[in-house]
């Protein structure tokens, strides 16, 4: 993290409120997520609400730095509603450092695109990137009487970690009416999980998978899917994507509120060679925006009553989801070697 742009905040009650805030997260951080290892995959999605817009005045430097104090915990981190406007995600970049970089999509002109975008930033001393990218476009066959295209355009890229190669499509599923079976929103995950089920040896070797290298095709991001039980998280499983049993055990969800399980990292089939060792949702807002007397007499601050919605248009309305991998091979692929004929 690069920390010098606190040196030149003028207003000396911000710049302390900033720190003070940092260091209450960082904390946070270190008790809810594991340290970063040469062994594993710190893998998280995110949706960061209206990323790069101006409802209410637009970020503030706090949120700034919060935002990137939390992306920096984590190895490769898929992000949703990124907008036009790439302001907000280049000074994340800067205040990420120069070890970091970013993959992201144009702008989805689509109807209920919103004018989004969808991005995938990583640390590239643990992480690289392996030339895969892509937007997917529904065939014409996938279309129903109420869906004939995913309305933000799904974003697939391929990275290396370590032993391990994971192929991630992440998307931002439509939401619709406010209720747990839009019918369109079930088309949109079913058609998708159901074109990647059918093209996944196109990403994977499907038939002779190898323990000591690992490839995986792994769905992630936001799909707004209300309960475990509903229709749309059936989609997943019925097209043979699997939610590692680490995220499946968390007991609460990824809104503020923690009663939907709008996201989610499913892999296709069960994973080879990679074992999932940790999982959680972690949440900010027990650490910083959270008591509104803090930004009172500040620049656009809210009202005690607006705050806690104002709050979500400067972190998010979506707490982070993450979850940890072993990607450390070395012993497997010995033991494959001592077993090896020489032919």
């Amino acid at each position: 993290m690069n920390y010098t742009g606190l040196r030149w905040i003028k207003d000396t009650k911000q710049r302390q409120r900033i720190i003070a805030g940092l260091r209450k997260l960082r904390a946070g951080l270190k008790s809810k997520v594991p340290a970063k290892s040469d062994h594993s995959l710190l893998l998280a999605t995110w949706n960061i609400r209206e990323f790069g817009g101006a409802k209410y005045g637009g970020r503030t430097p706090d949120a700034m730095y919060y935002i990137a104090e939390c992306m920096s915990r984590f190895d490769l981190i898929a992000v949703q509603e990124v907008r036009a406007d790439l302001k907000a995600l280049r000074d994340i970049m800067r205040l990420l450092g120069r070890q970091w970089n970013v993959i992201f999509t144009d702008v989805s002109y689509a109807d209920s695109g919103n004018g989004e975008r969808l991005a995938f930033v990583y640390n590239t001393t643990k992480v690289s990137f392996t030339g895969l990218a892509g937007e997917l476009v529904l065939p014409g066959k996938s279309a129903t009487e109420i869906m004939s295209q995913i309305s933000r355009t799904p974003f697939v890229c391929g990275f290396q970690v370590g032993w391990a190669k994971f192929n991630l499509c992440t998307v931002h599923i439509y939401y619709g009416t406010s209720k747990a079976e839009d019918p369109k929103r079930v088309d949109e995950i079913n058609a998708l999980a159901k074109l990647l089920a059918a093209k996944a040896k196109d990403y994977i070797n499907t038939k002779t998978p190898v323990d000591y290298s690992p490839e995986h095709l792994v769905l992630l991001g936001d799909f707004n899917i209300f309960s475990r039980t509903d229709k749309t998280y059936e989609a997943l499983t019925k097209n043979k994507f699997v939610v590692p049993a680490a995220l499946q055990k968390l007991p609460a969800g990824s809104n503020v509120a923690q009663d939907k399980f709008y996201d989610q990292i499913a892999f296709f089939k069960q994973k080879v060679g990679v074992t999932s060792t940790n999982a959680g949702i972690f949440d900010f807002f027990k650490y910083v925006f959270d008591d509104p007397k803090e930004f009172k007499g500040g620049k656009s601050a809210p009202t005690a009553k607006a705050f806690p919605q104002w709050r979500t248009y400067q972190m998010s309305d979506h707490l982070i989801m993450w979850t940890e991998f072993s990607v450390d091979q070395t012993d497997t692929y010995l033991k494959s070697l001592a077993a090896w004929d020489g032919k």
